[in-house]
């Protein structure tokens, strides 16, 4: 890794044709940046908001020059191109979810200490 790449594992969930649109970003982040390893997907039942679709999850590692704030936006940019509807409650179905979770080897999204499986996915990817 050159010194001024940074590496990136990013959480990745869908529970609206979530295979469909897990693929679909998958397929538009190696487009667009460097995609080194994939985990594996897994279907996990909804927190928060009980009634509704499973959702499959898993995490890509990525390298990018992108700042982490660059990155985060260009995720947030990537779900509204996805047509990630906002208005929705926060723990709601969604056509795509994209997190940060570890940046640079450091842990910075709190998801990988409370939840199993983005502590699995991203564990398999390390």
């Amino acid at each position: 890794m050159k010194n001024d790449t940074n590496e990136c594992i990013i959480g990745i969930g869908s529970n609206i044709n979530p295979e469909k649109n897990v693929e679909a970003a998958l397929t538009i982040l190696k487009q667009e940046v460097d995609v080194s390893k994939t985990s594996t997907w897994v279907k996990t039942a909804p927190i928060g908001i009980v009634s509704q679709n499973d959702f499959v999850n898993g995490a890509v590692k990525v390298h990018t020059t992108m700042s982490r704030k660059e990155f985060k936006n260009y995720l947030k940019n990537l779900e509204n191109r996805m047509g990630r509807d906002r208005s929705l409650p926060k723990f709601g179905p969604r056509v795509i979810d994209l997190d940060i979770i570890v940046w640079n080897n450091k842990i910075v999204d709190n998801d990988y200490y409370t939840r199993d499986f983005v502590r699995n996915s991203v564990d398999e990817l390390r």
